[in-house]
């Protein structure tokens, strides 16, 4: 049977010395395929003939409809193409772009292992000559100095009806002499002369730790490199999807505030509600100038817009008083508190063309003027930048479990924030630290000069609070002692209660919200006496005293007092 099989596969193979072996076999398969070949022979000849010019029509079809295809696949992708350049264009044209595209540069970075971008700095530029003659109209040589023999008073007394911290006194010059101090060029920048930002489309985290796309997930390498100062520096600080902070970047802004924040100014003021969290405070006692001259930026969340269109307080102008409202979109932390550490530690981002700006939170209402602010904290101190000390703890240690007695953040993360700290050399505050006075601020309000220094540290403060906790009192001596020990800068830290000079603090809206329930409680729970008139008497209405129980003390004489204007027996007692 094998070799059976093995015949019949010779056959098949056509082996020549098989078919002469065999002839019975051979002559009578040759009968059979050639009787069978006459028959299928011309079948398949006039199939052939049918056949092949089928298939050569078929494949011309074919090549013209892969043409025809091809040719509207390069008209769609054409179309597409010129769609999309003519809305970037427009884009371009409506947010002036042109100069700022420039002006910056984009280049692949070799010094990561990741591929990222290079998004330059923008650097604020000066006005023309003629703006600053509009603005310093007199020398500040012309005016006597009106805090040259001020002292800092003694506290007051202690009140037990007032307790907690208090604002004291200080010395602010006239309005007119604080502009006429301004510096007419921008402050030295210690080490650090140029200052770029990574950019990177798709940001991937490469360590288990927490951040943000929106933050760039630096790792610890690249943290670590970024407080070694140097002459030139890049470093991520937010905005890392693009190079324009609030265009397709996360924390989204609108094309017409864009191209307002890209305006020059001065002195800008700044704050922010995110969550519908405060209550905005309208600042007051400012002077004319600087209702021309320096703008009021709120920054708001979808959700705080809706509160103000809802309570009639937003106006066509997109203005609340004397606030211009800057609604963001596509906001990049669940965390309202969170959220709102973007434009407080970056704003130098979002306005790249503005020398001073104030920060307050959106629950302080400013009562001084603003370039008496800068003239009192950053002028008159030769200081770029200038935040109050907490007003009770000194310590970073104490800080943090003050955090956690309050429930500001979860323990288990302030715990491994601090310990972080502690590996990296963190120690308590003592006295060995002097001049410095405090490792803890208060920072609602946050005075600064744009300057390549001063951004990198809120940069690098900001990567902190991204892959820490939110709470930037914790992170706050840390970026500050890092640069410090790298060049000769300094953070002017005042007091406490000097911050509460010049602005007053509310409640958040919470707060307001439940003492106005707990009123109204307590009005149902304890409502007025229900007085009953009697209509046939012309006798005021009588309260019943209550029955008093056994061992309760009457009432003396001295407590009877008439009710109304009635006669004398028409009095009561209660």
């Amino acid at each position: 049977m094998t070799g059976w099989s093995l015949g019949l596969r010779t056959v098949s193979d056509g082996s020549l010395q098989q078919l002469t072996q065999n002839g019975v076999l051979y002559s009578h398969s040759n009968s059979f395929v050639s009787r069978k070949g006459s028959k299928t022979s011309l079948s398949s000849y006039r199939e052939k003939e049918m056949f092949l010019p089928s298939i050569f029509r078929f494949l011309v079809r074919k090549q013209v409809g892969m043409l025809i295809l091809a040719a509207f696949a390069l008209l769609a992708f054409l179309t597409a193409f010129w769609m999309v350049n003519k809305e970037d264009a427009s884009r371009s044209s409506e947010l002036d772009f042109k100069e700022w595209f420039e002006n910056s540069t984009y280049h692949l970075s070799a010094l990561l292992p990741r591929k990222v971008m290079v998004c330059d700095e923008h650097n604020a530029q000066l006005p023309p000559p003629h703006a600053l003659a509009m603005i310093q109209t007199k020398d500040s040589s012309a005016f006597p100095d009106p805090c040259r023999n001020f002292a800092f008073p003694p506290p007051p007394p202690g009140d037990r009806r007032r307790i907690g911290p208090r604002p004291c006194p200080v010395c602010y010059v006239p309005v007119e002499q604080a502009i006429a101090r301004m510096p007419r060029v921008p402050s030295v920048s210690p080490g650090l002369q140029h200052l770029t930002y990574f950019h990177e489309q798709i940001p991937m985290k490469t360590e288990p730790h927490r951040g943000s796309a929106f933050g760039g997930y630096p790792s610890l390498v690249e943290r670590n490199a970024s407080f070694d100062i140097k002459e030139s520096m890049t470093v991520h600080c937010g905005f890392v999807q693009g190079c324009r902070p609030g265009d397709r970047t996360g924390f989204d802004i609108d094309a017409a505030d864009l191209k307002e924040m890209e305006q020059f100014h001065d002195v800008i003021v700044a704050s922010a509600i995110f969550g519908n969290y405060d209550v905005i405070q309208q600042p007051k006692n400012w002077g004319k100038t600087t209702r021309e001259k320096v703008p009021f930026y709120m920054f708001v969340d979808e959700e705080t817009e809706a509160s103000l269109k809802n309570s009639s307080l937003l106006d066509s102008r997109n203005r609340v008083g004397l606030w211009r409202i800057i609604l963001v979109r596509n906001v990049p932390y669940s965390d309202a508190r969170r959220n709102g550490k973007v434009p407080k530690l970056l704003l130098h981002r979002l306005f790249p063309n503005v020398r001073y700006s104030i920060w307050i939170d959106g629950k302080l209402q400013l009562i001084v003027d603003p370039y008496q602010i800068l003239e009192r904290f950053l002028w008159r101190q030769n200081a770029t930048f200038a935040i109050s000390r907490h007003y009770r703890r000194f310590d970073v240690f104490e800080e943090a479990e003050a955090n956690k007695a309050a429930g500001k953040y979860d323990n288990v993360s302030i715990d491994h924030q601090i310990d972080f700290y502690k590996k990296e050399g963190l120690t308590a505050y003592s006295e060995a630290k002097l001049p410095i006075t405090s490792d803890v601020p208060e920072g609602c309000v946050i005075i600064k000069e744009h300057i390549p220094i001063t951004n990198l540290f809120t940069c690098l403060w900001f990567n902190e609070v991204d892959r820490f906790t939110s709470r930037d009192q914790l992170s706050f001596s840390t970026v500050r002692d890092k640069l410090m020990a790298k060049v000769s800068w300094n953070v002017n830290m005042f007091l406490d209660c000097e911050r509460r000079n010049f602005v007053i603090q509310a409640y958040h809206r919470d707060l307001l919200e439940q003492r106005a329930h707990m009123t109204v409680v307590r009005s149902h729970a304890h409502p007025p006496p229900a007085f009953v008139r009697d209509s046939s008497s012309s006798k005021p209405p009588v309260r019943r005293p209550p029955k008093r129980g056994k061992g309760e003390r009457k009432s003396n004489s001295r407590r009877h007092r008439k009710v109304g204007s009635g006669s004398k027996g028409s009095s009561t007692t209660f």
